[in-house]
């Protein structure tokens, strides 16, 4: 019997227009998951934060017509995502929503569009491909808070191998297109946190490196120097390092042509399209890079489509619930907010 399956596709969010902008930061820095102070402090915080930022984050996505293009990037891949599933079970009825954490359409409203679907299967499908407490950690529990029923909840996906062959591909293809520039360093550039927040037992760091690990192995010679590094930090804290600038001007300093990758973000928006094509290039120009060039997301890359379709099908087997990549978490114990770990799963081996 054809079953009617929701695919709930999990991501930041972004402002539509420039009204949008500092809701869309305050909503951002009052998760608990984001800033852990008490709740009046965080709303404190929140509300002097989202003040002091607005009028630059207004500037950067002014750059972008106004707003973030992380909507119309989620609807691509979740029309690539529906079409792919629909070929490997045709006789299933799939579906997509869009599920975004910071700002329309919000996981409260995928939750309605969801109920009003009245699917037989629920699956909830991050595009974070590693874990982390501040990402599908915080989609998780919004989507349990807001009534969401039960569900197969895909975790992560670090090392799934069409996630992987998408990276690389990209990669050699960005190489031959900037003309196969010799001694180039591949900088794999993920979002920063707080080093507490890994320090507390998430999983997300070790994650990227699993990651790296794993597309680096699928390079050419010519294309695995490399380094790991880490964008977009903000406040007081100490982050989780190298920063993505130390990398670039440790590579300008080696006289090394700079190939850079966006390691942990599946969707061109603020972060890509500003940070790393304007700020991080005009950095790499001053410092003397023998050249700069910028890996694309993965967007709708057909390999990546074809990873999300085998997770979602594999998620579909067995009972409801945590669904880890292999069947059992894959983070050491020492990373305990792991979702599975939480859940007393076992780990693999």
């Amino acid at each position: 019997m054809a079953r009617r399956v929701a695919v709930v596709l999990f991501n930041l969010g972004g402002p539509d227009k420039p009204e949008s902008v500092r809701p869309f930061l305050r909503n951002l820095f009052r998760d608990p998951a984001i800033i852990g102070a008490p709740g009046p402090i965080r709303e404190v915080l929140a509300c002097l934060i989202s003040m002091v930022r607005t009028r630059e984050a207004k500037e950067n996505y002014a750059k972008m017509g106004g707003g973030s293009p992380i909507v119309s990037e989620t609807e691509k891949q979740a029309s690539a995502l529906t079409a792919r599933l629909k070929e490997y079970m045709s006789g299933d009825d799939f579906k997509c929503f869009i599920a975004m954490r910071y700002w329309h359409p919000f996981i409260e409203e995928a939750v309605e569009a969801v109920k009003n679907y009245n699917p037989d299967e629920i699956v909830l499908l991050p595009l974070y491909p590693q874990f982390s407490t501040t990402t599908t950690g915080s989609s998780i529990k919004s989507w349990k808070n807001a009534g969401g029923d039960e569900a197969r909840m895909i975790c992560c996906y670090p090392e799934e191998i069409d996630f992987i062959t998408a990276h690389a591909k990209l990669i050699e293809m960005k190489w031959l297109e900037s003309g196969k520039p010799v001694n180039t360093r591949v900088l794999y550039s993920a979002h920063g946190l707080p080093e507490t927040i890994i320090e507390k037992g998430d999983g997300y760091q070790w994650q990227v490196e699993r990651t790296v690990a794993a597309v680096n192995a699928r390079l050419p010679e010519h294309l695995q120097n490399h380094q790991i590094c880490y964008q977009s930090r903000v406040g007081p804290l100490k982050w989780i390092g190298p920063s993505t600038e130390e990398a670039i001007e440790r590579a300008c300093a080696e006289g090394r042509t700079i190939l850079l990758t966006p390691v942990a973000f599946v969707s061109e928006h603020i972060e890509t399209l500003v940070e790393l094509d304007e700020e991080y290039a005009e950095l790499a120009e001053k410092q003397g890079a023998k050249g700069y060039h910028r890996v694309p997301a993965l967007g709708d890359h057909p390999d990546f489509i074809a990873g999300l379709a085998r997770l979602t099908l594999r998620a579909l087997s067995g009972e409801t619930g945590l669904k880890p990549p292999q069947g059992a978490p894959i983070c050491p114990e020492k990373f305990g907010r792991c979702p599975c770990l939480e859940a007393g799963m076992i780990a693999s081996g």
